[in-house]
């Protein structure tokens, strides 16, 4: 990527939202590119000889051009510590290549400055390149860092600044060299495992790249080994510098996706190329290295080892780039390159949610994460149920649909300055599924609660009507039958005629007590509802009003082979209405008509009384038809009749045969 396309890039997103330093960004990867090329054609004229200064020198090289690439583009999209370092890095690099080919060139040309430049080369890398893996990892966070961060930060901070002391003022003594090539081992180490544990325990939305920075920050720390180790093991020229390499193939691309996060606006496809050319080209060159090195020593001739070293190669190239190439999408796209895991961890969380507020809100939490979107909110029904982050723009509608009905509403926003692209498009499309059916679950269960709640305030009222009446009316009488009888017992010696007579009306009061009771327990549910039906059960409802002096018209269609709970409904709806009738319309007659369709039970109670004043309060009576019917999850409504009395309707569903 050249310094024009970081500063267009840069230009382009330094709008709204943005919160980073275009201008610093171009002149910082202007200033890398210059020396990473400045320094490339100055060591084409030297022509040195092969040796392994050309290691570092291709190291440096790299460094400079690729972290500065990394370092400008971070810092024009995010003001953060991290891109400030990997500029170091990147320009310390540079400034050590470019001190290298001068050198070789002033060695040959004998040109003023040659001395300060070889000093520059074992200077210049040393504070970038030691804060990106002893520093930069504990940095790499959105949070403020915790006491583990801290002192993680002091202690790759003080291993850098001691390194650099020592190359400045003792860089031919081996031991404070060793000492601290260890400690830059071990803190390195120390650091990647840090930022492994916060890729499995920290904050969900900071875990993508940590992985790959982990990788990254343990090979760079691997490769000072040779400096701790010296005088102990003599590992190869090239240890150092390939793993350097290899770093790099991972450790850009994860500073990228780890600090940007949301803010890779037409990066991602760029950077996942160019991260899959990297490992690929370091791990083929290390298969071709590894297999040429094995077979040098096992097959006579010259040139065979290297033909199958090739062979190998050429067949590991397909299953290596499938392999890679999954897990750097995931590097980059985070769950939204396979749709499948985000639903996976979505069908966790219906799975494992307290309640239908908890559901929704991590589905919309998960959706986000996994998108990596600005903001997510959901509607349902028009209502706002949950949402995540705070959006900045218009939001993009995605309606949910269930069975082919619409459930809710999506309302999603991208980061800003980025759009939707059609992998995220695919992905949404997937995960739309998943949350149209954790809303109609979180519905469910909503309905659920409310119709326990119904159940219990239906039952409550039935005990409160059974108290009432057992209280005023059956309780009251019975005890005075039992002072009726006591008076009996007092006249039936003295006055038997007397006695008989007050018998005979506690016997008539006894009969309306029965009576009564009858009336009470077929107002609840008649037994001949059960043996003969609802016609036959309404019937015996209007004949016991007729008694009253209630004309009670019944027309019944369709409900012979009713089941036991809608015909249980009804009958508790046509009851209580007819019951209101009676006590509060002032009416001389009503009609019940009940008429089961394929998939309905249609009821409707009319009278001829007064009907029902605007200003009237809904009473028990009311209530009970309304949660009986709703219970059955049907509807019920009260209005004038155009006979000018009432006219009662409720509609129950019922289930295909």
């Amino acid at each position: 990527m050249t310094t024009a396309t970081v500063s267009a890039l840069a230009s382009e997103n330094a709008g709204p939202g943005t919160d980073g330093t275009p201008r610093v960004a171009a002149a910082v990867t202007a200033l890398a590119w210059l020396l990473a090329v400045g320094s490339a054609v100055l060591l084409l004229a030297a022509r040195p000889p092969v040796n392994e200064l050309l290691w570092f020198f291709t190291v440096d090289a790299t460094v400079a051009a690729v972290y500065g690439t990394v370092a400008g583009l971070t810092l024009s999209r995010r003001r953060h510590p991290v891109p400030w370092l990997v500029a170091l890095m990147a320009l310390g690099g540079g400034v050590s290549a470019l001190a290298m080919a001068y050198a070789a060139l002033g060695a040959q040309r004998s040109l003023p400055g040659t001395g300060l430049a070889a000093n520059l080369i074992s200077v210049g890398w040393v504070p970038g390149t030691m804060a990106i893996f002893l520093v930069v990892p504990w940095l790499v966070r959105d949070h403020p860092l915790d006491r583990i961060g801290r002192a993680g930060v002091s202690l790759g901070g003080a291993v850098s600044v001691g390194f650099l002391g020592v190359n400045l003022t003792q860089p031919e003594s081996p031991s404070p060299v060793v000492v601290l090539a260890t400690a830059s081992v071990a803190v390195g180490l120390l650091a990647a495992a840090d930022v492994t544990r916060r890729r499995f325990r920290g904050p969900a939305g900071e875990r993508v790249g940590l992985g790959w920075l982990a990788a990254g920050t343990a090979l760079m720390a691997l490769s000072f080994l040779p400096l701790a180790l010296v005088g102990v093991v003599a590992a190869p020229i090239w240890f150092t510098p390939v793993l350097h390499l290899a770093a790099q193939a991972v450790f850009p691309a994860a500073i990228l996706v780890a600090v940007l996060r949301q803010r890779m606006w037409g990066l991602d496809l760029a950077i996942s190329r160019a991260v899959l050319g990297g490992l690929l080209t370091v791990g083929l060159v290390i298969v071709y290295v590894a297999v040429t090195a094995v077979l040098t020593r096992l097959l006579p001739g010259d040139g065979i080892a290297q033909i199958v070293a090739a062979a190998v190669v050429a067949v590991a190239v397909q299953p290596s780039r499938l392999w890679l190439q999954g897990r750097v999408r995931r590097l980059v796209y985070g769950d939204a390159a396979e749709p499948e895991r985000a639903v996976r961890r979505l069908g966790r969380h219906l799975g494992g949610a307290q309640s239908p507020e908890e559901l929704l809100d991590g589905l919309v939490e998960s959706v986000g994460h996994a998108l990596r979107l600005e903001s997510v909110a959901l509607e349902v029904e028009g209502v706002p149920a949950a949402s995540w982050g705070s959006p900045t723009a218009s939001p993009l509608l995605v309606p949910l649909r269930h069975r082919g009905s619409e459930v809710g509403v999506l309302r999603l926003t991208a980061p800003p300055g980025e759009a939707l692209d059609a992998r995220a498009l695919r992905s949404l499309d997937e995960l739309a599924s998943v949350v149209a059916a954790g809303v109609v679950l979180a519905r469910a269960s909503q309905d659920l609660a409310d119709a326990r709640a119904r159940l219990t305030s239906v039952r409550l009222e039935e005990r409160r009507v059974i108290r009432r009446e057992l209280h005023d009316g059956l309780g009251p009488s019975l005890a005075g039958i039992r002072l009726g009888l006591q008076g009996a017992r007092n006249l039936i010696g003295s006055d038997p005629k007397a006695a008989g007579t007050l018998l005979a009306a506690l016997q008539d009061e006894l009969d309306g007590r029965v009576e009564d009771v009858r009336a009470l327990s077929h107002n609840l549910l008649p037994p001949i509802l059960d043996e003969l039906g609802l016609e036959a059960a309404l019937a015996e409802l209007a004949s016991r009003h007729a008694e009253g002096g209630l004309d009670v018209r019944v027309r019944c269609a369709g409900t012979e082979a009713l089941e036991p709970t809608p015909a249980g409904a009804a009958y508790g709806i046509v009851a209580e209405a007819v019951m209101n009738v009676a006590r509060h319309a002032d009416a001389s007659g009503c009609s019940v008509e009940v008429v089961a369709a394929a998939d309905e039970l249609r009821i409707e109670v009319e009278d001829d009384g007064t009907g029902v004043r605007p200003d009237a309060v809904p009473g028990v009576g009311t209530r009970s038809m309304r949660e009986r019917a709703e219970e059955q999850g049907g509807t019920f409504e009260v209005g004038p009749a155009p006979t000018g009395g009432t006219r009662i309707t409720a509609v129950l569903p019922l289930a295909a045969p």
